[in-house]
């Protein structure tokens, strides 16, 4: 009898998370990947090619565009999107904030981080969307780390941990209710230093942003350093530099950091990552800092 060749850890995790795309595909009428321009969800998409081709994405990519995102990113975004020739749904916070008549955020660096919620909501009611598809990892945040793979919201997209479900030898339950749906993570289980094996191992193109390039920033006082953009308030005392930095994640210019290095090749990267002794949201997300339980608070109301 033939022997099996043996998987490494990255064949097993790219077969789990194309399992879990699948199992999405067969069990859900709507489903919709959550697509930013970001490594995490375009690791996504190279899961889902190899889940899908030769045929079509059974779902549309879609950006809840917070309208202070780097530009970098947006760009590489659309570029992608046109080159699959997959359906690309791109709702924007601006406008849900005059529709609804929220209030715009102020103060030194206005963030709308939080208010994405109520986009990726209305975007959810919209379309109909029955599962939502997102790069979320459990090694990023506590509260992240509660989250099953198949994260179940109720009609007013709230989450509650105390409703997970068990996920059993890879068996994933997505009986909803009416105007429930769920969230999905099939990368839940890879590390950061894994999504970057991944890309180096499958030569996946990212945006420039993600390698050593100068960039204007000022320095917080934490010792954090934020791009700056015409999106931040500044005055005249705040400290202003000209450094040698790369993003380790990307979401809104006003709440997610650079950290300095010189890391210009997937190799260095990785390096950078193994000598890393902060955790990529803890060394480059603002909005974490807002309390101790400010991921998990934001998750509750609906936050993906």
């Amino acid at each position: 009898m033939p022997t099996l060749p043996r998987l490494d850890y990255l064949d097993r995790l790219e077969a789990e998370a194309i399992h879990i795309l699948r199992e999405v595909a067969g069990q859900f009428q709507r489903p919709a990947l959550l697509f930013s321009g970001g490594k995490d969800s375009i690791a996504l998409v190279r899961l889902a090619q190899k889940a899908f081709r030769p045929g079509k994405f059974p779902f549309p990519l879609v950006h809840i565009d917070t309208g202070h995102n780097f530009p970098e990113v947006l760009a590489f975004r659309d570029q992608l999107a046109a080159e699959l020739s997959e359906q690309l749904i791109v709702r924007r916070v601006e406008d849900t904030i005059k529709q609804r008549g929220l209030r715009e955020p102020g103060g030194k660096f206005p963030s709308r981080n939080a208010l994405q919620t109520y986009t990726l909501l209305d975007t959810i009611e919209e379309f109909g969307f029955d599962a939502c598809i997102g790069g979320a990892r459990r090694d990023e945040e506590k509260a992240r780390a509660k989250e099953r793979i198949f994260s179940v919201r109720d009609e007013f997209g709230q989450w509650d941990p105390r409703r997970q479900r068990p996920e059993l030898w890879n068996i994933y339950n997505g009986q909803i209710q009416p105007g429930e749906n769920v969230r999905v993570f099939p990368i839940s289980n890879w590390t950061e230093l894994d999504v970057w094996n991944y890309i180096q191992r499958e030569n996946i193109p990212l945006p420039s942003i993600y390698f050593a390039h100068e960039r204007r920033c000022v320095v917080l006082p934490s010792g954090q350093l934020l791009a700056v953009t015409e999106h931040l308030t500044l005055d005249a005392t705040d400290e202003l530099t000209t450094r040698q930095v790369r993003f380790r994640t990307v979401g809104d210019a006003t709440c997610t950091a650079a950290v300095e290095s010189d890391a210009a090749t997937l190799d260095a990267i990785i390096e950078d990552i193994l000598q890393a002794k902060v955790s990529e949201r803890g060394a480059t997300r603002l909005d974490d800092r807002i309390s101790e339980t400010g991921m998990e608070d934001r998750k509750r109301n609906g936050y993906f």
